[in-house]
């Protein structure tokens, strides 16, 4: 069978970004982060969702934190130079991403957003984000991704 390519995959292999995918079975419907990273075994601290917001000037931001910890709106709406910023509808999700919730990753978006990863990435040797889709997760450097999507880096969390 051949291994499932996702486009964040082949937006990463294009710029030499290595990364080693991990597949977890999502039958059970428990998809969120922090049952992700337990069907991983991965530490959860190492393991970051993709947030999309707007903010209060209609622009869309992106927002990549660790799955245990909650998004502080007051400091991402500051680390992006907002008056305040608020997570979109779930509805919303696939026509300003083209991802689908539960499989957002922070690379290959419709459109390059502003993004913004917690500043605690910096303190992992490597991280994990979705690849994509919902049972796929990709692990890769931090600096990289960072690097790559062009982000910055704030402490965004509780």
């Amino acid at each position: 069978m051949k291994p499932i390519k996702t486009n964040a995959m082949r937006v990463l292999e294009r710029s030499n970004i290595s990364y080693e995918p991990h597949a977890y079975d999502h039958s059970d419907g428990a998809i969120d982060g922090e049952s992700v990273a337990q069907k991983l075994g991965q530490d959860p601290r190492q393991v970051f969702k993709t947030l999309v917001t707007q903010g209060a000037g209609r622009g869309y931001y992106v927002f990549v934190i660790p799955v245990n910890q909650e998004l502080n709106l007051k400091h991402a709406a500051r680390a992006v130079g907002e008056k305040s910023v608020a997570m979109i509808p779930v509805r919303e999700i696939n026509k300003v991403t083209g991802y689908i919730r539960g499989g957002c990753s922070p690379v290959g978006m419709k459109k390059d957003y502003p993004t913004v990863f917690d500043e605690s990435a910096l303190h992992q040797k490597t991280i994990m984000v979705s690849a994509g889709k919902i049972g796929l997760q990709m692990e890769v450097d931090p600096h990289a991704l960072i690097a790559l999507t062009g982000a910055s880096t704030a402490n965004i969390v509780e």
